[in-house]
C-alpha cells in the first residue's frame, strides 16, 4: 500500500436503526430471514460509503453482520451450547453469562466468507476483516469440556486458519484478529497466546494484524480503566514477544490512554495501527489532536510503517458521532501525511 499513513478503523461501526437498536452490543436484530440478510447487506453497503465518504483508505464492514465481535464467529461452530450457559469472569473484569463448550469444536462451513466477497465486490480499496483471536475466544466461554484453556485455544485457532484462508481467498487484503484478553493473560500470551495466534494465520499470504485495546467505551471497562493507575504499561509484558512473531501489523490504543508512547519502540520494524481516535467519549477530536498523536508516534516507529486508526471499535457511538470521528481520523492524518512530504 503505497499511500503514506494510511487510515484504517479498529473494527466495528454503529449500525442503521432499522437494522439493530442503535448504541448496544449484542443487540437484537429488527429484521428476519431473508430481509435480514438484504438488511445486512445494505448496512454493510451504508458502512462502506460513510467510511468512503470520510477518506479512509483501508475499508472493512463495519461488522455489521455481527451481533458481537466474538460471539457471532463461535455462533457457526459445533461443539458450543448457546443453550447452556454459565456465568464467567470476562477478562477478569466483569461477570457474564457464557455459552458452554460441550464437545469437539469444529467448523462445517465458512461463517464470513460471504460477506467479505460482497464487500470486496463493492470496492477496489483495501479492505480489512476482523475475527476474534483464539484467546479472546476463550475467554467468553465456559469450557466443559476440554477443561484447558491452552487446548482449547489451538483448537480455535486451527478452526480460525481454516477461515482466513477462505476470506484471503475472497479477496481481503489484511486479516485483523482481536485480542483484548492479551492485555490481561501476560504470562499466557508469552507461554502459548502468541504461538496459537501464529498458528492462525499459518500459510497467509495477505497481511495480518492483531488488535490489542483496552475494551469498547463501556462501564466495565471505563471502571477497569480508572484502576490501572497513571501509567498503563500492559503492552509492555507482550510487546517484546509479538515483536518476533510472524504478525505484520500490530493494533493498539493511544489517544486520550495512559499507554506511553515509548513502548512502540518495543515493536520496532512492525507496522503499527496507532490508534488516535478514543471511542469511549462521544467528543469529536480535532484534526490537529488526531494529528498530535500521531507525531507523538513518528518518534517511535518509521512514517512507512504507521496506519492511523481508531482505539477500538465505535459500534456503542451514536452514528453521527463515529462519521464526526472518521472525518477528524482522515484530516489529522492529511495534516501530518502533508508535513513529511514537504
Amino acid at each position: 500500500m503505497a499511500k503514506l499513513l494510511p487510515t484504517s478503523t479498529a473494527g466495528s461501526l454503529p449500525k442503521p436503526s432499522w437494522l439493530a437498536q442503535p448504541e448496544v452490543l449484542w443487540s437484537p436484530w429488527k429484521l428476519q430471514d431473508e430481509g435480514l440478510t438484504e438488511g445486512k447487506q445494505d448496512a454493510l453497503r451504508l458502512a462502506l460509503h460513510e467510511q468512503q465518504h470520510a477518506g479512509i483508505d483501508i475499508v472493512s464492514d463495519g461488522e455489521q453482520s455481527r451481533q458481537h465481535f466474538v460471539t457471532t464467529f463461535i455462533e457457526h461452530l459445533n461443539g458450543v451450547d448457546f443453550e447452556k450457559r454459565e456465568t464467567v469472569r470476562i477478562r477478569d473484569r466483569y461477570d457474564a453469562s457464557v455459552p458452554s463448550v460441550v464437545g469437539e469444536v469444529s467448523r462445517q462451513k465458512p461463517v464470513f466468507v460471504d460477506d467479505a466477497r460482497f464487500l470486496r465486490e463493492q470496492t477496489t480499496q483495501p479492505i480489512k476483516w476482523a475475527l476474534p483471536g483464539p484467546m479472546t475466544m476463550i475467554d467468553t466461554l465456559y469450557d466443559g469440556h476440554y477443561q484447558s484453556r491452552e487446548k482449547l485455544a489451538w483448537e480455535f485457532a486451527k478452526i480460525l486458519n481454516q477461515e482466513a484462508r477462505e476470506l484471503e481467498e475472497a479477496g481481503v487484503d489484511i486479516i485483523q484478529f482481536d485480542e483484548p484478553a492479551f492485555n490481561v493473560f501476560f504470562d499466557e500470551v508469552n507461554d502459548w497466546g502468541i504461538a496459537t495466534l501464529e498458528k492462525a494465520i499459518e500459510g497467509l499470504k495477505c497481511e495480518t494484524a492483531v488488535h490489542i485495546c483496552y475494551g469498547y467505551g463501556i462501564k466495565a471497562n471505563t471502571d477497569w480503566k480508572g484502576t490501572l493507575g497513571t501509567e498503563w504499561r500492559q503492552y509492555e509484558a507482550v510487546f517484546p514477544k509479538l515483536q518476533q512473531s510472524n504478525i505484520d501489523i500490530v493494533s493498539l490504543e493511544c489517544h486520550n490512554s495512559r499507554v506511553p508512547m515509548e513502548l512502540i519502540e518495543l515493536i520496532r520494524g512492525k507496522k503499527v495501527m496507532v490508534g488516535a481516535i478514543d471511542v469511549a467519549t462521544h467528543a469529536i477530536e480535532t484534526p490537529e489532536e488526531v494529528a498530535n498523536t500521531l507525531r507523538k508516534a513518528l518518534q517511535f516507529v518509521d512514517a512507512e510503517n504507521l496506519y492511523p486508526c481508531t482505539n477500538c471499535g465505535m459500534a456503542p457511538l451514536p452514528r453521527q458521532v463515529a462519521r464526526a470521528k472518521l472525518d477528524a481520523l482522515s484530516a489529522g492524518a492529511e495534516m501530518v501525511r502533508k508535513e513529511l512530504e514537504k
